[in-house]
């Protein structure tokens, strides 16, 4: 089951073949639907938003005109992208929407509300509940309203830990440096 019957994908949208979008959700003309993607329950996806191959997207998510979301992301349930900084009904914005970009194997949890033109980068995690109001750095934890860094977390999606000058996954071993705030793989030993 590709498409839900109950879904909408307006002409113009490109959904790949493999692509599973589940019931009541709509697809805007110009959305690109990745290899694997997985799109959830009652999930609105704007105009040319981009959704990169083995996403997941959990239901009653909102992927806003301006988003690109890059391959092996994962949204959870209730996550909402916002595209306009200072709404206002009698002023519209009408396509001059902010742009935000979500670099791959980013983590977002339930309910958290991302503000619009910011880079949430590669494997960084947003806790659930999160309001993200600025930029996040590859590989960090965010939390809280305002979203404020709580730590390192690794590919594998466990909290770094300190260990002889690096910063190592409790699952994997694998060690990461940090240099001026920024975090990057270790090379092999």
């Amino acid at each position: 089951m590709p498409v839900h019957p109950s879904s909408i994908v307006d002409p113009g949208a490109v959904v790949s073949p493999d692509a599973t979008i589940w019931h009541f959700s709509h697809i805007q003309a110009g959305a690109e639907i990745g290899a694997g993607v997985m799109i959830g329950q009652s999930v609105y996806v704007g105009r040319g938003v981009h959704i990169g191959a083995r996403t997941r997207i959990q239901n009653f998510s909102n992927i806003v005109e301006g988003v690109c979301l890059e391959e092996d992301v994962f949204v959870g349930p209730h996550v909402t992208f916002t595209n306009v900084k200072y709404p206002r009904v009698a002023h519209p914005a009408r396509g001059n929407y902010l742009k935000t970009r979500v670099e791959r194997g980013a983590t977002l949890g339930a309910g958290a509300t991302i503000l619009p033109g910011l880079r949430l980068g590669r494997f960084c995690f947003v806790a659930a509940g999160a309001v993200v109001t600025k930029d996040v750095p590859a590989f960090a934890l965010v939390k809280g309203n305002p979203a404020k860094f709580a730590g390192w977390m690794s590919e594998a999606g466990a909290k770094l830990e300190r260990l002889d000058g690096f910063w190592v996954c409790p699952k994997t071993r694998q060690r990461y440096v940090e240099d001026n705030g920024v975090l990057c793989e270790a090379p092999p030993l």
